[in-house]
């Protein structure tokens, strides 16, 4: 096998990380859209950079919380992938490298198997967890024995221990706030105080991107939020796009009485950092589970007590919440605040959050070991689903 580069396919529930390992990876939307502007056309993936008004856009998403169900829509969106549109690929030279949750269902991965075996005749595959190319490629560059990845992302938050490579099942903890969580609550929060934007899912989640940041002192912030005036250094006025001369919102002070704004804007004042905050507080909207550092330390303290000082030292944030300002310092405040007090604690925050995952395909691809991992099409076509659920150890 002499294949100078591997096509890497890190599906997730929001955004498709895709391209070959010899180039940046392309992020597009992974899910069809439709615009009540046009509303003949649907927007596949980044089609939607074409679209005149995103207001009120309506999702169709192939994921439900976190597993790939809507398998005509999925189709469709890799369809427009590996087309000449977007990111082409052939897969009769190329390997992939392609991604799908932890504790994904069987008969999931067996279809995945078959689509891409038979639809789109590829050569050689391999099936892998995100959060496995995420413990690749950090322990490339660190060399370390335990690593704890915490992957934040669209539909869950997984914490997940690994220990010379290998996952640690016992330690996997998976809390139920992602993303799509912390946009909802946002639209409800605003929808209840100021302007029903609940159909504005787009939109709203642009404005909890570029307004919210996690909290190092929850309580001093909430003081400062019910100060008036220049003393509340916190409330921000988020200017909504109107998709004639603003394609997207921005965060700017707040316009005094006498000054003229024409484009509506949305008040951002405690919802900057109370939305972040379901990270650390899940029960705060009814889910009785544990935040991310006490999730930390409970998936560590289920792992061997003499890999537990590895582990704590090495700890990877990555996943688009981690994008938020000030989430690597609370997690890690929060983490040495619950550990014992002899054992170092380490938490980093990858380079670039959305693409670590694969950018570990990258490494991987380079590893000699790489062909042993992948099935290719005549193994699968003499041995069938149950090699490959051998081969795959999800």
């Amino acid at each position: 096998m002499s294949e100078t580069s591997c096509y890497i396919l890190d599906n997730g529930a929001y955004t498709a990380k895709v391209g070959l390992s010899t180039m940046e990876p392309k992020i597009v939307p992974n899910c069809i859209m439709k615009a009540k502007s046009e509303r003949r056309r649907p927007f596949i993936a980044s089609q939607l950079d074409e679209c005149r008004d995103a207001s009120g856009l309506f999702y169709i998403l192939p994921f439900q919380k976190g597993f790939l169900i809507n398998w005509d829509t999925q189709k469709t969106i890799w369809d427009y992938i590996f087309s000449k549109e977007c990111c082409p690929v052939n897969f009769s030279e190329t390997p992939l490298i392609l991604t799908e949750p932890l504790f994904n269902f069987h008969s999931i991965q067996e279809a995945m198997t078959e689509i891409f075996f038979e639809e789109y005749e590829c050569q050689s595959l391999l099936r892998i967890n995100a959060t496995d190319l995420a413990e690749y490629h950090y322990r490339k560059l660190h060399k370390n024995e335990g690593t704890v990845v915490v992957d934040s992302g669209y539909s869950f938050t997984y914490i997940v221990p690994y220990i010379n490579g290998k996952k640690y099942k016992e330690g996997i903890r998976r809390i139920d706030v992602g993303g799509k969580v912390l946009t909802n609550h946002l639209k409800e929060i605003l929808s209840y105080r100021q302007l029903n934007v609940m159909e504005e899912s787009y939109v709203i989640n642009q404005a909890k991107e570029d307004s919210c940041f996690v909290s190092h002192d929850f309580m001093g912030d909430m003081q400062i939020t019910r100060r008036t005036g220049s003393r509340n250094t916190i409330v921000k006025d988020y200017v909504l796009p109107d998709y004639t001369t603003l394609r997207r919102g921005y965060l700017r002070d707040i316009v005094r009485p006498n000054e003229d704004l024409e484009q509506q804007t949305l008040r951002m004042n405690n919802e900057r950092f109370s939305i972040p905050e379901l990270l650390f507080h899940p029960s705060d909207v009814g889910i009785p589970q544990m935040g991310i550092p006490e999730a930390i330390i409970n998936s560590i303290d289920s792992c061997p007590e003499g890999n537990k000082e590895s582990l704590l030292e090495n700890i990877i944030l990555y996943g688009g919440n981690a994008l938020f300002p000030g989430f690597r310092d609370r997690v890690f405040n929060e983490v040495r605040a619950l550990a014992l007090d002899h054992f170092d604690v380490n938490v980093s925050i990858a380079e670039n959050p959305i693409t670590y995952a694969w950018e570990g395909g990258k490494y991987l691809f380079k590893d000699p070991e790489f062909y042993s991992f992948c099935l290719t099409k005549e193994e699968y076509e003499e041995e069938g689903r149950n090699l490959a659920f051998e081969r795959f150890d999800i």
